[in-house]
């Protein structure tokens, strides 16, 4: 088993784990900590991305070359200058670059594995919390209620850049629909006016918290903060 996959199954296992503990004893609680559990992660996905998209990428590493490419990019000459040039930065700074780049070319995003989209979450974020919420359980320490929206958080921020690239796709999962059917994930449509602007509904869960974070960029950008020179890698 490589790396990525024992991860992704000890994520997996832990978050089965803290579900089955928020389950375990219903409360009237359970059905708001959920939904909060899950604005507070579109937030955090809206926020994430907010940065992302502006933050300046790395000088000196090529990104430019890759991004601005003219040339076929299922080229030979594209593929290894791709492959060399994303072995020269951190797994944070191809998520970075990831988000610039499929703002010229949606479709991309929709064409990541699922490790690529979610890998630097998990390892970063989601599986340590996710351990930690293991050991209040087996202490006893977290109400059921809120391991349950503690779930719904991790769900929806683990995952965040999947439902993301979703978006992207045609063909999706059978749950992607059916939660997009209840309003629990965004539309296409509804995350194009992101794309049309580049300047607002950062969000890509659900997006019930953009008119916050619509709030919050106005505010940064009245403030000289999130230049447009951030959306395209420099030399």
């Amino acid at each position: 088993m490589n790396r990525p996959s024992f991860l992704l199954l000890t994520f997996t296992a832990s978050l089965i784990y803290n579900l089955v503990y928020a389950l375990r004893a219903p409360h009237w609680l359970t059905i708001p900590a959920l939904l909060v559990g899950w604005y507070l992660a579109d937030f955090m996905s809206g926020v994430v991305h907010m940065y992302m998209d502006y933050r300046p990428c790395p000088r000196g590493r090529g990104l430019n070359q890759i991004y601005f490419y003219a040339g076929s990019r299922e080229s030979a000459e594209y593929l290894d200058l791709l492959k060399t040039t994303m072995a020269s930065i951190g797994p944070f700074e191809r998520l970075s670059y990831d988000f610039k780049n499929h703002h010229p070319r949606p479709d991309a995003l929709g064409r990541r594995p699922l490790w690529r989209l979610i890998g630097t979450t998990v390892i970063i974020a989601a599986l340590p919390l996710s351990l930690c919420l293991n050991a209040a359980a087996v202490l006893s320490l977290a109400p059921h209620w809120f391991m349950a929206g503690a779930v719904s958080f991790l769900i929806g921020g683990a995952f965040a850049q999947y439902f993301h690239g979703s978006l992207h796709r045609l063909d999706n999962p059978l749950f992607i629909r059916v939660l997009r059917k209840a309003g629990l994930l965004m539309s296409p449509a509804a995350h194009q006016i992101h794309h049309d602007t580049l300047q607002r509904d950062f969000a890509t869960n659900c997006g019930w918290s953009n008119p916050v974070i619509n709030r919050v960029f106005m505010t940064l950008r009245g403030q000289g903060m999130l230049k447009d020179a951030g959306l395209t890698p420099a030399e």
